[in-house]
């Protein structure tokens, strides 16, 4: 394969809402650029991109795939991200790796959430994008909507680049409006010209509003506008590209997947207006001291790269997809991780036409190539030894749904702790772990289709079946009253017997452990038995009498008790004091308590009515409301018992139709309300039971 240098790569992201055609968009170019021979289908389960078993079982794209094509000297690099927002951490992968980023519309649908997270993304992250409006066969289409639609959300940036000329309802050409020419597209998706449009058809005001905003970005041209001077076609040309690599233009296009529609336009707006690599701003890195080092992608330099995303690959092994920010990634070099600061070799690299691989010697500054069986990790930088650097790690969602997850074959619970570990490595936004008062195995992501893929991930590739359940609230137990308890536990046999006696003092206090004193006169219970009283209380603080809860907040003073010289022991005093906390703790007025979390929930603002009413019926105390950054959205801050929020992702998501978003900090712990008491104890005690 050529090699190709910085200026002569081109790096996009397909983003935008779920079905808005992203898959066939990269179906289109992969096509009509010779990367393919055959054009597939979403429906059909045969694309490029969406190549795991899940994906062609879904018919929908849930990880972000890597593709490219050769066109007129130029690589370009696809990665198709994911629009569902349980994937969100596709979109994090895709907006780094880019240097331009294609939002999808559908022309029948128009703007969704997904369309402004994506567009919200770009914004944060400064990364030029334009809009590509697709479906535009559907007989339901209507550009002309969407494009005003795109302006008023999005603002006066927004300006087409080709408008579609409609007859009867249907589209008869595209009109390339840089180019000022009119095109008709025959069966096979070729171009061929169709003449003058219709004068009745106002082009000349988009023409305009095109030419007011290149001239918007340089002050030559914009004199030249104002003189009534027309710009020429490289003066439009130049000006939407600076536009676009500043942020003050934001394009639009369109494409028909289905006949091949605008796709070559788009090949040529991608070659011609989007930038490359060596064309943007770089990136900062941090060398040992902490001192900043300005990384652009020049060949010259040391190599320094990325890894963005990694794939836990079954039969090829671990999969590194990296962006390589300066010099040249040869595969058998030695290279510095600069997160770990262990050495290593480069695996075999490879460039990915969704799941086809072909093999490379090397990347050059500004590529994005994939490294296997290598031991970097997602967010790790790699470079040479000469130029030890670091760069900013990329911020995945949070995990915000749970659950608990068990091997449904006796002995597997090695391999789902094995096949979990790649899985993580493969998805910062997962988290696996034992919650430590429960003990279960808990599995978090960010929405039931998360931890669905999750699974099916974990049983077909991995050969693991689980069971799943809703997790357990980890509920604690304490006391409210001081008492004074004995313990005793005589037992007589044959030879020698077994004797402990103990009077303890029980009480409140505010310590998570156990407080153990002792305040023994006279000797009536050896000093050497005292560890033993101690245990036997620390390990009855696992398991309260309510629920069997784990205990906090008491205090344990031993006060008195009595010993015999033969039949005593360690373990006699240890059963003696098991018998006072048991006895103690009904005693004084034990009660659950249950876990309260910070809640941090950001809605549009004609939902906050709704979401505080649903606060209020899960038990919720709003502490304030604020508007958020992002206008049209207000931040309620609340304090509300775990047990009320399992399903809270799914709520928040279809109350706000996905454009709302929480956090969940663990806050304390409360008494839980008398009178739920008897269903959590009826219910945990059955659980146990089982």
């Amino acid at each position: 394969m050529k090699n190709y240098d910085s200026s002569h790569i081109k790096n996009i992201a397909l983003a935008g809402h779920s079905a808005s055609g992203k898959t066939s968009v990269v179906e289109a170019l992969l096509y009509k650029a010779g990367a393919t021979d055959r054009l597939g289908k979403t429906l059909d389960g045969n694309t490029v991109s969406d190549y795991t078993p899940i994906e062609i079982a879904k018919k929908c794209s849930i990880y972000t795939s890597l593709s490219f094509y050769e066109r007129n000297g130029m690589k370009v690099n696809i990665l198709d991200t994911p629009g569902l927002f349980d994937y969100a951490s596709g979109l994090v992968e895709g907006v780094f790796a880019a240097d331009c980023l294609l939002i999808t519309v559908s022309a029948k649908s128009g703007i969704h959430v997904g369309t402004k997270k994506a567009y919200d993304a770009a914004v944060a992250h400064k990364t030029p994008h334009m809009f590509v409006v697709t479906k535009i066969d559907d007989e339901n289409a209507n550009f002309s909507n969407v494009l005003t639609n795109l302006k008023t959300e999005f603002g006066s940036s927004v300006c087409p680049l080709v408008a579609p000329i409609i007859k009867d309802n249907k589209i008869v050409s595209y009109y390339d409006l840089l180019a000022g020419k009119n095109y008709k597209y025959d069966a096979k998706g070729n171009r061929v010209d169709a003449g003058e449009p219709d004068p009745t058809y106002r082009l000349d005001g988009l023409m305009e509003a095109i030419a007011e905003a290149v001239a918007e970005t340089d002050e030559e041209l914009m004199m030249k506008f104002l003189d009534g001077e027309q710009l020429t076609h490289d003066e439009l040309v130049n000006g939407v590209h600076n536009g676009i690599i500043n942020g003050m233009i934001t394009p639009v296009t369109c494409i028909s997947s289905v006949d091949l529609a605008g796709a070559d336009l788009l090949m040529d707006q991608i070659e011609k207006l989007l930038p490359s690599p060596h064309e943007t701003a770089g990136i900062v890195g941090k060398d040992n001291g902490g001192n900043e080092v300005k990384v652009t992608y020049e060949a010259g330099d040391p190599l320094s790269a990325f890894v963005f995303k990694t794939v836990a690959d079954p039969f090829v092994g671990k999969m590194s997809f990296i962006k390589v920010m300066s010099g040249k990634l040869e595969s058998g070099k030695e290279i510095v991780n600069a997160t770990s600061g262990g050495t290593e070799k480069v695996g075999k690299l490879i460039n990915l036409v969704g799941k086809k691989q072909v093999e490379v010697p090397f990347a050059g500054a500004g590529d994005i190539v994939v490294a296997t069986k290598m031991s970097v990790n997602t967010n790790d930088t790699i470079c040479d030894a000469s130029r030890v650097i670091s760069f900013e790690k990329l911020v995945f969602p949070r995990p915000c749904y749970s659950v608990c997850v068990k091997a449904k074959s006796q002995g597997d619970e090695q391999k789902i702790s094995g096949a979990m570990q790649r899985i993580l490595e493969e998805d910062q936004s997962l988290s696996y772990a034992q919650d430590d008062t429960t003990f279960e195995q808990i599995l978090s992501g960010l929405g039931e289709q998360h931890i669905e893929s999750t699974l099916s991930k974990l049983k077909t590739a991995f050969g693991v079946d689980v069971i799943t359940s809703t997790p357990k609230v980890s509920y604690k137990e304490t006391i409210r009253k001081k008492v004074k308890v004995q313990g005793r536990h005589k037992k007589q046999s044959g030879g020698h017997g077994q004797y402990g006696d103990v009077w303890i003092e029980f009480e409140p206090c505010d310590s998570d452990e156990l407080v153990f004193e002792e305040n023994v006169f006279g000797g009536a219970v050896p000093r050497n038995f005292f560890p033993a009283v101690e245990k036997g209380l620390q390990d009855c603080m696992k398991k309260g009498v309510l629920a069997g809860f784990p205990v906090v907040g008491v205090k344990a003073t031993l006060v008195d008790g009595s010993y015999h010289p033969v039949d005593s022991s360690e373990m006699s005093f240890k059963l003696a004091a098991s018998i006072a906390f048991k006895e103690g703790m009904k005693q004084a007025q034990p009660v659950l308590l249950e876990p309260i979390d910070m809640l941090t929930v950001t809605v549009p603002d004609a939902n906050t009515g709704d979401m505080m009413g649903e606060l209020n019926k899960r038990r919720g105390r709003v502490l304030g409301m604020n508007p958020a950054k992002k206008k049209g959205l207000t931040t309620i801050e609340a304090e509300i018992p775990e047990s009320e929020v399992h399903d809270f992702a799914m709520l928040v998501r279809q109350m706000t139709r996905g454009e709302g978003e929480f956090t969940l900090e663990k806050l304390r712990y409360d008494q839980l309300p008398q009178m739920l008491v008897d269903d959590v104890i009826a219910k945990y005690k059955t659980d146990d039971a089982e």
